[in-house]
């Protein structure tokens, strides 16, 4: 069993299972401060993924605000060609989801119009396009053909 002997670091002869014992494993005080460690470590990475998320987030709600108030915007400027005297002010109109819409068409004189388009993502819910809620302001002055 002990018939094979190699040399430790102070040169002492000692049986290879001796030798092996000795380095298998961590020790449990290893293991929690290495653990402790690491847990330390990871709060950083976690506040940074979780600032990432949520920017994210917000560049996707305005992205898409962005796309739906030109959508929006679009469409009244096509419907204008033939209805140049019809209203378009809108409050609270749904676009998609929860993404909402205010239209506000205002005239500046007989033969020319400013018209303003507010859009964004209904956070709270209550299907009313607050002022905190607006990511996207677009606004065009249109004049009669």
């Amino acid at each position: 069993m002990y018939g094979k002997l190699t040399r430790n670091n102070k040169g002492v002869k000692a049986p290879v299972t001796a030798l092996r014992s000795k380095r298998s494993g961590f020790t449990l005080t290893e293991v929690i401060v290495a653990s402790t460690i690491l847990a330390f470590a990871m709060v950083p990475v976690l506040r940074g993924l979780t600032n990432a998320h949520r920017t994210s987030v917000i560049i996707e709600r305005k992205t898409k605000s962005l796309f739906l108030a030109q959508s929006k915007l679009d469409d009244i400027k096509a419907r204008l060609i033939y209805n140049y005297s019809s209203d378009f002010s809108e409050n609270d109109t749904s676009l998609e989801e929860s993404y909402l819409c205010n239209v506000d068409d205002s005239p500046l004189s007989t033969d020319l119009r400013s018209i303003t388009v507010f859009a964004g993502f209904d956070q709270d819910r209550n299907s009313n396009l607050d002022s905190d809620e607006v990511c996207i302001t677009l606004a065009t002055k249109v004049a009669k053909r």
